[in-house]
């Protein structure tokens, strides 16, 4: 039977929504979206009740300041609401302009496929709005299928494409496969970087494409060695395959260039885009590939709808497109990633050398990750044995906790490797904000002193987290 109002149900209204405080929303977490997702942030105090946003810097709902490290996963490179972004959606508003109206040609999607393709490197030109990344992925599987007439994909070891069925079955960590199999059939991994495997995988010829990272983000900030891509795209050549690169996450400027593939001057045969792509306010994704592909694919008339997307190429999502592919170029955001991530990893190479606790830093631009090393078992003689379980794979939880705790910055954890925490902010961050979460991990490392301390500071945390809740 459906569950309609009763007596004494209601529904929110938006200004009742934008009152709810922090309590509040903890419970509705708990009743209707995820509770176990709410009991994990509750814990490690991730559920602050944000209010206002603005550039690199978040308030909670007691007018404290938080610096946002983490950058939506990439997707704020131009930060928090960017007056451009603002003022184009505004303006489209304003206008009147039908929102969705698929029965017609767009000029506001023509618009933004030009200014996209226009920043693509070589034959890069047909462009495919989705909404996400991983709709952008499942995109380039079904167009390198359609192109070749072959089942099967490769991908690496540690990659996250998405967790949608078909970027799923492309993704590297098996904790994320394993409640969903079977998944897609004739899918082989191969480990990131190297070219003997790749040809290996790629002689049986069932290929249809390899899909790969620039920099594998979610597996712990891992580049590409020097060449990697390059012989990648020989390779997938030789044996009939595409070379799909995945660059939702270090696309839009984030590693020093507009796109990563140009460190290595390689032209993909699919280019998956998203998060930054719609300028940090709407959500857009989109795939990329040339002319003679999308043709043989999709071609034609009786072709042209094999692969669409309601919501795709909508009057809003193009709006923030054409202001954020205009905001990368004329502001200049490649270039400023670039000199300010090479600023921010020699301090945080500095760190290094003087806390043990940090294994390696890594990364290129303003995508960089901390790993840390992992506890010995004597850390559950001090924090007791749940917490050294949460430590062995969680250790970068650990130090984001204590970041936004004891110093209100926010990062977080890879997804493929808990160990590693990311550093993402804005591109728009300033060198003050940067040296502040230099100092801030420096402040955390000498006061934990090693795991005890660090295990027992979040200790204290959880115990805030279990009284909050």
């Amino acid at each position: 039977m459906a569950k309609h109002l009763v007596a004494g149900d209601r529904l929110y209204s938006l200004a009742e929504a934008l009152r709810l405080d922090g309590r509040e929303t903890l419970n509705l977490y708990k009743a209707d979206l995820n509770p176990g997702l709410a009991q994990m942030l509750g814990l490690l105090r991730f559920d602050r009740n944000y209010v206002r946003a603005q550039g690199v810097s978040v308030w909670d709902d007691q007018g404290q300041e938080y610096l946002d490290f983490l950058g939506g996963y990439g997707s704020l490179n131009f930060g928090h609401h960017p007056p451009r972004i603002q003022e184009a959606l505004k303006e489209v508003m304003e206008a009147g302009r039908p929102v969705i109206l698929q029965a017609t040609l767009s000029a506001l999607t023509a618009a933004a496929a030009h200014n996209v393709a226009s920043l693509c490197p070589g034959r890069l030109q047909r462009v495919f709005f989705g909404n996400s990344g991983a709709e952008a992925v499942e995109g380039a599987l079904k167009l390198a299928r359609a192109y070749t007439g072959r089942p099967g994909f490769i991908h690496c070891r540690g990659s996250f494409h998405g967790k949608t069925f078909g970027a799923l079955s492309v993704t590297g960590r098996d904790k994320y496969q394993r409640p969903f199999q079977p998944l897609l059939e004739h899918v082989q991994a191969v480990d990131f970087g190297d070219l003997q495997q790749l040809e290996q995988a790629l002689q049986g010829r069932q290929a249809a494409a390899f899909i790969v990272e620039p920099i594998q983000g979610e597996g712990g900030v891992h580049e590409a060695p020097p060449g990697y891509l390059a012989g990648a795209l020989d390779l997938c050549h030789h044996y009939g395959a595409l070379l799909v690169v995945d660059e939702v996450q270090t696309g839009f400027g984030r590693t020093g260039t507009i796109l990563a593939v140009e460190h290595d001057g390689v032209v993909p045969d699919i280019l998956c885009l998203a998060k930054s792509l719609g300028g940090g306010m709407v959500p857009v994704g989109a795939f990329v590939t040339t002319p003679e592909i999308w043709d043989q694919a999709y071609g034609g008339w009786e072709k042209a709808l094999l692969h669409t997307s309601t919501f795709g190429g909508n009057a809003m999502a193009m709006a923030a497109v054409i202001a954020a592919t205009q905001e990368l170029v004329q502001e200049g955001l490649a270039d400023q990633a670039r000199e300010k991530g090479q600023w921010f990893k020699a301090r945080l190479l500095d760190l290094q050398k003087r806390h043990r606790l940090i294994r390696e830093v890594r990364g290129r631009g303003l995508l960089l990750g901390v790993e840390f090393n992992q506890p010995e078992g004597w850390l559950a003689r001090v924090g007791g044995q749940a917490l050294q379980n949460l430590a062995q794979e969680y250790t970068g939880a650990l130090v984001a906790g204590q970041l936004l705790e004891r110093h209100h910055i926010i990062t977080a954890y890879t997804l493929n490797n808990p160990n590693v925490i990311r550093l993402e902010p804005p591109l728009v961050v300033t060198q003050a904000q940067m040296q502040a979460v230099v100092d801030a991990l420096d402040a955390v490392l000498q006061e934990a002193k090693g795991f005890a301390g660090l295990g027992l500071a979040t200790a204290r945390t959880m115990l805030k987290g279990l009284l909050h809740a």
